[in-house]
């Protein structure tokens, strides 16, 4: 078992598998967005050995990010190998992503035994849809949606509140989740990766989307705790659980019980700090997995207690260099 200074037992992991994306979300990267070159990535085969090693080491969730993970090559190749482990050692295995590939690929993650899908979602509107993705298709993440659902899926919808651009879509949200028995959770933006504008322009802290919320449903606080980011209440009206992560308005981190794996190899301990440690090097320097193993052990004693984002308007914004897509959303 992996357990940090904090005595916080690290059960959950989060792998990308590549930083590239067929979207261009505003509050996440520029427009003209530059990739890691193909030589920088881990290989597949590499992902699975590491993910193979977390769960030896106690891991018992795994999801799978990008940038979009179902736009890298054989990417299904990953899942199939690391679905082995359901059952066996492995709790779930899971994934976050934007949609525009879920057409293709829901029925086979249902099969291999994802269960449960996070999927990005801002706007319900076409046109401001394109405005938020810039690149994005909305009538083909809208099937794609629709097919995890068909498929079997725990369907959860990821929605970044951005002031002028989706809060007047709060309640149409709400609905619309509650309408597809979707579970609904709201993210504040975070400050990581230069985007060309600041933030603040589009920080919409989520105690007015509490507010907005209060003043049309019937909200209780419920006692869901995952080790994760967000807090939760249940919408009576839509039988719903509204799920909400407060980087900037609430810390969030006295519970944290996961890491995240870059694409490149480097584990951070904190997707609010620099401090990270190289796992490609051992990858392929030893196939001996103690070795690994003993390099993640004395990575995890390097855990910090929370992260320090901040957004203000009197100060220089304070962000991390990477951006979430190099990370892992």
């Amino acid at each position: 078992m992996l357990i940090d200074p904090f005595k916080r037992k690290i059960s959950y992991i989060r792998i990308s598998v590549t930083d590239r994306c067929d979207f261009r979300c505003t509050y996440c990267m520029p427009e003209k967005m530059q990739f890691l070159p193909k030589k920088d990535l881990l290989t597949l085969e590499e992902l699975e050995r590491l993910g193979n090693v977390f769960i030896d080491l106690g891991v018992k969730k795994l999801r799978i990010t990008g940038g979009e993970p179902l736009v890298r090559k054989d990417i299904m190749n990953l899942f199939k190998g690391i679905g082995k482990r359901i059952g066996n050692g492995l709790e779930e295995l899971t994934l976050t992503t934007n949609g525009s590939q879920l057409e293709d690929y829901a029925d086979e993650l249902f099969e291999i035994g994802v269960r449960r899908i996070n999927i990005s979602l801002d706007t319900l509107e076409k046109n401001k849809f394109k405005l938020i993705t810039r690149l994005g298709n909305f009538e083909k993440v809208m099937r794609g949606i629709m097919r995890a659902k068909k498929a079997g899926m725990k369907v959860k919808i990821n929605t970044v509140a951005l002031k002028g651009v989706n809060d007047m879509e709060i309640i149409k949200l709400v609905k619309w989740c509650g309408e597809n028995q979707f579970n609904l959770t709201f993210i504040e933006v975070m400050p990581m990766g230069e985007i060309g504008e600041k933030r603040i322009n589009q920080f919409m802290p989520l105690t007015e989307v509490k507010e907005l919320l209060g003043s049309h449903f019937t909200l209780n606080n419920d006692p869901m705790k995952t080790g994760g980011p967000a807090t939760y209440m249940h919408c009576e009206e839509t039988k719903q659980k509204i799920g909400f992560i407060t980087p900037l308005t609430h810390n969030f981190c006295e519970s944290c019980n996961r890491v995240r794996i870059t694409c490149t190899g480097n584990m951070y301990m904190c997707l609010g700090q620099e401090d990270k440690e190289d796992l490609k090097k051992p990858l392929r320097e030893s196939k001996n997995d103690n070795v690994l193993k003993d390099v993640i052990y004395k990575a995890i004693l390097r855990k910090p207690k929370g992260h320090d984002f901040v957004i203000d308007r009197e100060e220089k914004e304070k962000h991390v260099p990477r951006h979430m897509s190099v990370t892992g959303g």
